[in-house]
């Protein structure tokens, strides 16, 4: 017989999550003796007590709700009950915490990795084939096809060929404020650690993005020298197609002997840049998978390596506790206004942050935002926050960052690769067969149900703490050895094997015209 169980976040909480597999019946008697008056679905709430109309909605000890209504004990606390609280203001924030013990150094672990000429460290030895504009895309597509299959194969030690493909470069205002973010988006995208060092561009000449603009002097170090190798379509040499596609093939071969040399080398887990993401959430990425991640995290920054969370509309009802962990006021600040930015952004969208919630979450459990962004938060672990970078920057610290950045999945990914992460790591609940082509993605399904069905799919399956074959110390630390494995190319994950990625998005605030 299967026993009904519960979860609940935290003991001033006035309701708990359904915990078994495909809900539980009206009339089951918990082992508490709590009955329920209601069926209630997998991941969905059960008032613990009686709700009086207006009351707060408590989980994780947060008022993530009133009560639109009278709610009995016992019933299921459904999404259209519950009222969204007003957002956090900006204003008389919790300062950050003087005094605050650091965690213990983590030391002796590393990973086989690839050491670049600015001294970042790639997990992956990749060609990545920039371009300009989106003109250019399908001349680039057809010549990677063309280098994987006639020139990869000699080069052994060279993992892919990647474009950066993207929608942007012309038909845009170049000029108006926000688009600096695709352009140094892009431009920070090709010095990602995992290509390299070097840096190869396709453009196609008559695009606002010029090259020089894209990559002006001194943008890129390659060996003490300042230079990009650019492949410029509507160049009068090019005659036809065919020399074309000859030119970008001659250009990759140098690029691609360059790599071949390569070799990976043994460095501290220190310079790893790790990004963590979740999608398609449910109400268990918050009580399974992303307390897991955090648990993680908190083991890289020991360890001296970099951590970054981001998803603003998804950390934004929490920015009391982040303000709180800032390392200092500066970075209290710092958040403060990459918040601030966001919320103007999506009131001149004429929407607020309750637009991020998908019929998915809600399907999955989480009546609203400021529910969702408890859960999100808990990946960032319990380190201080060292550092934010706006959208697009990249990184130059190590410790757990603020990356901003919009709740996208995609943009998302996209901006957490400018910023240089080489592995990422991302939990989700309703599964997602997201991935990236530049980086390792390691999946984290939040629930044992999604990990079986998806089982080749998700790498690391947190459900287990869910129904207590595990806790959240042995997922954590499960999830610190296998990102160590994946680093150094003693493992691939399941995104990689299968070849699954989704697209670059870059993140355009201005006008397109």
């Amino acid at each position: 017989m299967t026993i009904p169980r519960t979860i609940r976040m935290h003991e001033n909480d006035n309701v708990a999550i359904v915990a078994n597999t495909g809900g539980l019946p009206a009339g089951t008697v918990f082992p508490d003796g709590l009955t329920l008056a209601t069926r209630v679905p997998e991941g969905h709430k059960v008032a613990l007590v009686d709700i009086a109309e207006g009351a707060p909605i408590v989980r994780y000890d947060v008022t993530i709700g009133y009560a639109q209504q009278p709610i009995a004990r016992g019933t299921w606390v459904e999404e259209s009950l519950v009222r969204m609280p007003a957002a956090r203001g900006l204003d008389d924030l919790p300062k950050p915490v003087r005094g605050r013990a650091p965690l213990a150094p983590l030391e002796g672990y590393t990973f086989e990795g690839f050491r670049n000429p600015d001294g970042s460290v790639g997990t992956r030895n990749i060609l990545a084939i920039s371009e300009t504009v989106q003109c250019v895309s399908g001349v680039v597509a057809f010549a990677v096809q063309r280098i994987k299959q006639e020139l990869l194969p000699k080069y052994p030690n060279v993992d892919d060929v990647v474009a950066i493909e993207h929608t942007y470069g012309c038909g845009v205002a170049i000029d108006a404020p926000g688009a600096e973010i695709p352009i140094r988006t892009l431009r920070n995208i090709a010095t990602n650690p995992n290509f390299g060092g070097r840096a190869m561009l396709v453009s196609l000449g008559c695009e606002k993005l010029q090259p020089a603009r894209l990559f002006p002097q001194g943008a890129i170090p390659i060996q003490g020298a300042q230079q990009v190798d650019t492949v410029c379509l509507q160049d009068a040499a090019h005659v036809g197609f065919g020399d074309m596609i000859a030119s970008i093939m001659r250009t990759a071969e140098q690029h691609l002997a360059e790599l071949d040399k390569r070799r990976r080398e043994t460095v501290p887990a220190a310079e790893l840049v790790v990004g963590v993401q979740c999608g398609g959430s449910d109400a268990f990425s918050g009580v399974t998978a992303n307390p897991a991640v955090g648990f993680a995290s908190d083991l890289l920054v020991r360890a001296g390596a970099a951590v970054m969370f981001s998803e603003t509309t998804e950390v934004r009802d929490g920015i009391d506790q982040l303000t709180a962990r800032a390392a200092d006021d500066d970075v209290a600040q710092a958040m403060i206004r990459e918040m601030a930015w966001y919320d103007e952004y999506l009131k001149r969208g004429g929407v607020d942050r309750s637009a991020n919630t998908t019929p998915g979450n809600k399907k999955g459990g989480l009546a609203n935002i400021t529910e969702k962004a408890m859960g999100s938060i808990i990946k960032s672990g319990t380190a201080p926050i060292a550092g934010v970078l706006a959208p697009g920057e990249k990184l130059r610290q190590k410790g757990l960052i603020y990356a901003a950045t919009p709740a996208s999945d995609f943009i998302c990914g996209t901006l957490q690769l400018a910023a240089g992460m080489n592995l990422h790591v991302f939990t989700t609940g309703r599964g997602t067969p997201y991935g990236l082509a530049a980086v390792p993605v390691v999946k984290v399904a939040t629930r044992d149900d999604l990990a079986r069905r998806w089982h080749d799919l998700m790498d690391i399956n947190a459900g287990r703490i869910a129904t207590g074959d595990a806790t959240i110390a042995d997922v954590g630390w499960e999830l610190f050895h296998f990102l160590l494995d994946v680093a150094s190319g003693r493992k691939k994950t399941w995104a990689e094997h299968w070849r699954l990625h989704n697209a670059l998005t870059l993140f355009n605030p201005a006008p397109v015209t």
